[in-house]
């Protein structure tokens, strides 16, 4: 899933608004809102704050893994990053 959309899916889920999360980030609306439309991305301090808020890790937030830990990394990466479990 692209970061934006998971991260209106997670802040609905936890029942939170746009409001409460640039509350807890001090930041504007705009600047949240602009997160959740594709249009920008915060930085790595934002996206360390927004896992706490959330408690989630980093990985589900930017949805490198889905809900049970399991990696979604492969839909990512390339094949050849990404060692292959049965070569030593």
């Amino acid at each position: 899933m692209e970061f934006n959309k998971n991260l209106k899916e997670i802040r609905k889920s936890k029942g939170l608004t746009q409001k409460d999360i640039c509350e807890k980030l001090q930041v504007s609306n705009n600047c949240y809102a602009s997160w959740e439309q594709g249009r920008t991305q915060p930085d790595i301090n934002s996206i360390r704050k927004l896992c706490a808020i959330f408690d989630v890790s980093a990985d589900y937030l930017l949805g490198l893994e889905n809900e049970e830990g399991i990696s979604l990394r492969e839909n990512f990466l390339p094949s050849d990053i990404i060692p292959n479990k049965n070569q030593k």
